[in-house]
């Protein structure tokens, strides 16, 4: 596939102005919908080859969402694209003001491995909403979903306007050397780097969703049952293979034994004591980080779990008592089924701790006492977060998700996607029916009347 001829075909298809109606993008939309369902069986397959991902956690964490998504672009499109009337000030007496919401043009997504279906759609579809055409290239590490994808895009859209391009780094190298209107990353904030690095001889604008260590705070009166069903869930979904997992956990010295309790138990609930034999249970993408994980286990203690079976490339869900900042399973990201334990003591010395650190994409605080509440989720600067849960926030559509510093730039989901690939256009529209002269120069009265209106 010629990369360069592709992009320009996007580039003449957007140019001849087929993705400014409102009708066409709507029609998209429920082709790419209408497309998942036909291969709804097939995504549970090509998942399942990937990531030994069940059907249950395939719904919930990648269908289900894209589903909803695409609903509620359908529900509010119509309003969004609308021109967004302004208020003028005295000085701009006959004009009306407004900001019209319009596409960039040749957009290119990025996609990761650990959520290969919907982390590929989701930003196409805020893409598609906003009247872009879009390149999608996914990762290489998720090839069935990969080839399902490309397989499942080319029956439906025309490539001048939506298209996969499949392969490895090159593929990437190849792409970022275009010139592109808009590009949308996730990943890897050291690929980010290059990603915004590749952009910026371009001046192109860029989304970067990437990651960091994300630490759940549980506080003295956390309510310890519901606090380890919830982090359990959150950080051992996709066997920790998310962006937003816990990283790790940062507890009240007083609390740290019962909660370690707690959490064996639902770990036991969840995935049964032996996770490694339970045939849904996520394993790790490839070797490089099944081993990659693995050196982690000799940090610390383990306090629960640290089995790993080699030719399934799974870990099972384990906890790591006795860590150190210093440790190297605290250096960088996990993303994987391993949890490090640290203790404070008050609650000040933990967000001073954590000022400290580099931002991350996520922040969880388990605690009742909602002044403690407020201290940490104004003190503190991450990309988003919970309380007194994990993950949850990124369902509800009406929530931007992105991230901060080194966690990312810009944010997406629901109308925050159409924002992210929509440029504001400002316009004013001047009456000729008369003109004020008092912009013009000349006269002392207009320049006093001027001075008294802007000062």
């Amino acid at each position: 596939m010629n990369i360069q001829q592709l992009v320009e075909n996007q580039r003449n298809f957007f140019l001849n102005e087929h993705t400014l109606d409102y009708r066409f993008r709507i029609d998209q939309l429920r082709k790419l919908r209408y497309k998942l369902e036909k291969y709804e069986k097939n995504i549970y397959q090509a998942l399942k080859q990937d990531l030994n991902k069940s059907t249950f956690e395939t719904f919930t964490t990648e269908l289900g969402f894209l589903y909803n998504e695409i609903k509620h672009l359908e529900k509010n499109l119509k309003e969004w694209m609308k021109d967004e009337p302004v208020d003028a000030p005295l000085t701009h007496k006959g004009t009306k003001s407004y900001i019209r919401k319009e596409p960039y043009g040749v957009t290119l997504v990025i996609s990761p491995w650990n959520y290969p279906l919907h982390l590929a759609i989701a930003p196409a579809i805020g893409a598609i909403a906003a009247g872009n055409t879009v390149i999608i290239k996914p990762s290489e590490y998720s090839p069935s979903t990969s080839s399902l994808l490309a397989k499942m895009v080319k029956e439906t859209f025309d490539p001048s306007f939506l298209t996969v391009v499949e392969g490895a780094k090159e593929t990437s190298e190849a792409l970022l050397n275009q010139r592109f209107d808009y590009i949308f990353f996730t990943g890897s904030t050291p690929v980010g780097k290059v990603v915004m690095r590749k952009a910026s001889e371009y001046l192109t604008p860029v989304t970067l969703e990437l990651g960091g260590k994300s630490p759940v705070i549980v506080d003295r009166d956390a309510n310890i049952s519901i606090t380890a069903k919830r982090i359990v869930w959150g950080k051992f979904l996709n066997a920790g293979q998310t962006c937003v997992a816990p990283d790790y956990i940062y507890v009240h010295s007083k609390m740290k034994d019962k909660l370690i309790k707690e959490m064996k138990k639902q770990i036991k609930k969840l995935y049964n004591k032996d996770a490694l034999t339970n045939k849904d249970y996520v394993r790790i993408v490839n070797e490089k980080h099944f081993h990659r994980l693995s050196a982690y286990l000799s940090n610390g203690i383990i306090a629960y779990g640290g089995n790993t079976d080699n030719e399934q490339l799974k870990i099972e869900p384990t906890i790591l008592d006795q860590i150190t900042w210093e440790d190297p399973v605290m250096q960088d990201e996990i993303f994987g089924p391993i949890l490090p334990i640290l203790t404070f003591e008050t609650l000040d010395d933990a967000i001073a701790d954590l000022k400290r650190r580099e931002k991350p994409l996520a922040l969880y605080y388990f605690g009742e006492k909602e002044s403690n509440q407020e201290k940490v989720m104004t003190s503190l600067s991450f990309g988003g977060g919970c309380i007194n849960d994990t993950l949850y926030h990124l369902a509800n559509p009406n929530l931007p998700f992105g991230g901060v510093g080194s966690s990312g730039i810009g944010s997406y989901h629901g109308k925050y996607s159409f924002d992210t690939f929509s440029h504001q256009k400002s316009i004013l529209k001047q009456t000729t029916k008369m003109d004020i002269p008092l912009r013009y120069p000349g006269g002392k009265l207009a320049f006093s009347l001027i001075k008294k209106i802007l000062k």
